[in-house]
């Protein structure tokens, strides 16, 4: 069944066990801070950096927190510390977006890279990652085909999917929503591993009789 994800007003972080912390990485214009605006207020607006909502995920309220991304990936002297600031959000998130432009090959050659350097902060191949091409009505400018993301996608194990942020409000509310659910349930397997290893097995009663028994083996043997 389809659940709901309806945003709401701006909240603080909520408490523990509800609250989904999610990153959109890619390169440069993109369209990535288009897509998180698209998706919490349904508008078609500009940049901001770190947007927290509380929403309603499958009749709970959940407080999804977006950290939008520094365009600059490559390894340059003049990128170290926008590649710290890129790390530091990496192992913040649980779930992640790589965008990329159908209309920009270059963004596209991004993603790999960043799927890597997710992969090496986030070993569990359980974390959720999707590859975006975004601005799919700008069908007269493409230089990706929606072949080689699909392929990409598969070679990387992730979902993938083409969507036109500036047109098309539900493609983009569908990314996030699967998005979320999987945190979700990440979130809830982790719960659940955690409480099964916090419990610690009842010691066995000791049997008094042996205990006499070996104490009086023992005395015997000094006495010898």
């Amino acid at each position: 069944q389809p659940f709901r994800l309806a945003p709401t007003s701006e909240c603080p972080p909520g408490p523990p066990g509800a609250q989904v912390r999610l990153a959109v990485l890619g390169a440069r214009g993109v369209g990535k801070s288009a897509m998180i605006v698209r998706f919490l207020t349904k508008r078609f607006i500009g940049d901001c950096n770190l947007y927290s909502r509380l929403v309603h995920l499958d009749g709970d309220h959940i407080a999804v927190q977006i950290q939008d991304t520094p365009g600059c990936i490559q390894v340059q002297e003049d990128c170290v510390q926008v590649l710290d600031s890129l790390s530091r959000c990496v192992k913040w998130a649980e779930g992640f977006l790589l965008v990329y432009s159908i209309t920009d090959h270059s963004s596209y050659q991004s993603i790999q890279p960043l799927y890597q350097h997710i992969r090496k902060v986030h070993p569990d191949a359980r974390t959720p990652i999707i590859i975006v091409g975004n601005k799919a009505d700008l069908l007269h400018a493409r230089q990706v085909q929606a072949k080689d993301g699909l392929q990409l996608a598969n070679e990387l194990g992730s979902l993938f999917l083409e969507i036109s942020t500036s047109e098309d409000s539900q493609g983009v509310c569908d990314v996030f929503q699967y998005l979320c659910k999987e945190v979700s349930k990440l979130q809830h397997a982790g719960s659940t591993d955690r409480r099964r290893s916090s419990i610690i097995p009842r010691p066995k009663s000791p049997n008094m009789q042996d205990l006499k028994r070996r104490f009086k083996q023992a005395l015997s043997s000094k006495v010898k």
